[in-house]
């Protein structure tokens, strides 16, 4: 039995992107409680002071998975646009290079990380009564840097083919098993913040699990033999040159937030758990507007392959649009009723820690539509193969946010830091928003002259 995957490269634009958006953002908010129930949990049974600790190490974890993330997706740009190509041998064989790929590199990964962790920790300042186990949580994550990469690549190849609603379901299964374990490990073993690292890292593997036993039965699309193993010359070496860029554009922007976190943890303990609670709330916005992005890369891709050029026009409107309306509405509603979410997270009386999330929220809330505009233009030209104005985006967000960090937190405090954030936004699309204009202008005059090449649009100067 075989199931359909979605081409992309027909139909109604605004329908195609919004119906393969709704399964990413209820699959982002599902990866969200992966984290969300650490916290969580934590926050709950074993205090503000073990929640400072999981949140200090979150900007650790977004260096080296925010590589992984991003060095999968890269990989299944090719993917993707080998299926808007009907080059099915191809998309196998992308699809088998992509996991010999992500063997390696978890290897490399998983061995510098380790070997500097407390390095990190003292750069970051984390203070002195949650080092060890901000130590311990950390280190068990990283150990399992394997897991995260393979979840990364199997649900990027199934949303290469057009397939965004298998990676939520198993998604969905991991998720339970995370919160079960998690809940066992901590309050019948009393593992504190080892239980839920562990919880967390096993959930990926059972994620992984359930989505290789779905593509076995289900999707000829990517069902692997030992054939296609066997890589041509160069086909290694195509797919690192596509992930590693994107890879260190995601861990460019991570060192920012290392910055960011830094800065926070030289206003004390109640910041840092204050950004830690308030950052939860954020992640589940940025990963609903990222979601209109995320689509648009696999939607330019296959359109790409396929020499649909002026769908893709056609289709950055449309997202640009509907995540920069969905922003707005999610910002007002975070700045309304973000306090009590944050309760969640330290319980009630915390009263210092929820006001100084308040204040994250009134940073961050109204500019989210500028978010959207982000995502949307930098994962439009990653599906189009351009890796370089990507990256050079992220080294402008990451240099605004780590300047506007610690200059800003001097002069107005937590609420300084908070506007990092919305200020390296803006510092990114800096680079994107001329890239994309250039881009428009060029295709408009090759559509007109029908002389657009594959080849031509990576490199359109």
């Amino acid at each position: 039995m075989s199931v359909v995957m979605q081409d992309l490269t027909k139909g109604n634009p605004a329908k195609l992107i919004m119906m393969f958006t709704i399964p990413l953002v209820i699959g982002y908010l599902v990866q969200q409680l992966y984290n969300i129930s650490d916290t969580l949990v934590v926050g709950q049974t074993l205090g503000v002071k073990s929640l400072a600790a999981v949140g200090a190490t979150g900007s650790i974890q977004f260096l080296v998975m925010g590589f992984v993330q991003g060095f999968s997706s890269g990989m299944s740009i090719i993917t993707a646009q080998r299926f808007g190509a009907h080059d099915m041998n191809g998309v196998r064989q992308s699809y088998a290079t992509s996991i010999i790929a992500g063997i390696i590199m978890s290897v490399i990964l998983t061995a510098l990380s380790l070997a500097f962790i407390n390095p990190l920790l003292r750069l970051m300042q984390t203070p002195a009564d949650i080092f060890v186990e901000a130590r311990v949580f950390i280190a068990i994550i990283l150990a399992g840097t394997i897991a995260t990469m393979g979840y990364n690549i199997i649900s990027n190849a199934m949303r290469a083919v057009g397939d965004s609603k298998a990676p939520l379901y198993y998604l969905i299964v991991g998720m339970i098993f995370n919160i079960t374990v998690e809940l066992i490990l901590i309050l019948k073993f009393g593992w504190g913040v080892e239980g839920a690292a562990f919880a967390t890292v096993m959930a990926q593997f059972v994620s992984i699990a359930a989505s290789h036993w779905h593509i076995s039965r289900y999707t000829d699309t990517l069902h692997l033999t030992w054939a296609d193993f066997k890589l041509p010359k160069g086909e290694l070496r195509q797919h690192m040159l596509a992930g590693v860029p994107m890879g260190f554009q995601q861990s460019i922007i991570a060192i920012g937030s290392v910055t960011l976190a830094a800065a926070v943890n030289t206003l004390g303990t109640d910041a840092v758990a204050a950004n830690t609670a308030a950052s939860k709330v954020d992640q589940i916005i940025i990963m609903v507007v990222m979601s209109f992005g995320v689509t648009m890369a696999t939607y330019t891709a296959q359109n790409f392959g396929a020499g649909q050029y002026g769908r893709i026009l056609q289709g950055v409107k449309v997202a640009l649009a509907m995540g920069m309306i969905v922003g707005t509405i999610l910002g007002v509603l975070e700045i309304a009723f973000g306090r009590d979410l944050v309760t969640l997270f330290v319980g009630q009386g915390q009263h210092e820690v929820m006001d100084l999330a308040q204040l994250y929220f009134w940073a961050n809330g109204p500019l989210y539509a500028i978010l959207a505009t982000l995502f949307v233009l930098r994962y439009t030209l990653q599906g189009l193969g351009d890796v370089k104005t990507p990256t050079l985006a992220g080294v402008g967000e990451m240099v605004v946010r780590s300047v506007a960090a610690f200059s800003l937190v001097v002069w107005f405090g937590f609420f300084g830091a908070s506007l990092a954030n919305p200020l390296a936004w803006i510092g990114s699309l800096i680079f994107l928003v001329p890239a994309w204009i250039k881009v428009v202008r060029q295709l408009k005059q090759k559509i007109a002259t029908e002389e657009v090449t594959p080849e031509a649009i990576p490199e359109l100067d």
